[in-house]
């Protein structure tokens, strides 16, 4: 069993993420929403480029957990850090962390393009810069041949695709994904899935809530298991599906891979 105050060392056997720097410290979060414990005194430490996958039952706390890191939520006690700023002080637009949600949430009355450029042109950034930033996102999830249709008139993979973009284009230095291809067909989630790929291959360092095992599999770097609101196991994913520790983390796999 993994200790949530455990460092990367000592809870993962993949070399190649421990000797990065680390990104992101979470430590010692709580969060309660009246008696309910979401979140029991979580820690944390992302590597740079690091992909790590979280698994986890619903109220498991792996949400808001997510909500927390992005700042969509106020922690109960514990600290953020990146680097050698103080996350959990700073609001959600200050923070280097862009997240990609279930849903699309795309403005319809807005073209593809227009959707992507959102956040750009909120923060007044030159026209020049817009275009170019817009044009790269678009392009890295194949998108560009859609840049002038309405949300309306492509498929939900497509429009999770535009989301991500979306969230690309603001430049961040760690992505959050929370379940991102739930709300899809199974025929669309491979195109999603592939841009995330893409963004894993190019170093982006994600945090991604997902039940898509096969895929956590073959990108993520570690793999982690959250139950009523702690860490119970992280490791490699070869270590955590052939060799898991925990006897709920053996539950768990029994029952999501039947």
């Amino acid at each position: 069993m993994a200790s949530t105050n455990a460092p990367i060392a000592a809870v993962t056997a993949n070399t190649a993420s421990v000797m990065k720097p680390t990104l992101l410290s979470v430590r010692n979060v709580a969060k309660t929403f009246g008696r309910n414990v979401v979140l029991r005194n979580v820690s944390l430490e992302i590597a740079e480029g690091e992909f790590l996958t979280i698994l986890g039952e619903s109220g498991s706390g792996k949400t808001t957990l997510l909500r927390i890191i992005a700042g969509f939520e106020s922690a109960g006690s514990g600290e953020l850090w990146m680097g050698s700023d103080r996350l959990d002080e700073q609001p959600p637009y200050r923070r280097k962390i862009n997240t990609v949600f279930q849903s699309y949430a795309l403005f319809p009355h807005l073209t593809v393009e227009q959707n992507v450029a959102y956040g750009l042109r909120v923060a007044r950034r030159p026209e020049a810069e817009i275009a170019q930033r817009v044009s790269e996102a678009l392009d890295k999830v194949k998108m560009t041949a859609h840049a002038k249709a309405k949300p309306s008139k492509i498929s939900g993979g497509q429009q999770q695709r535009v989301a991500i973009a979306r969230a690309l284009c603001m430049a961040p230095k760690i992505m959050l994904f929370d379940e991102p291809t739930s709300a899809l067909d199974p025929e669309m989630v491979k195109e999603v899935l592939d841009s995330m790929l893409a963004l894993a291959l190019d170093g982006m360092t994600m945090l991604v809530v997902s039940h898509e095992m096969g895929f956590a599999r073959q990108v993520a770097d570690r793999m982690i298991l959250m139950d009523a609101g702690q860490i119970i196991e992280m490791n490699e994913p070869g270590a955590f599906f052939d060799h898991p520790q925990h006897e709920r983390t053996k539950q768990f796999l029994r029952q999501i891979l039947r």
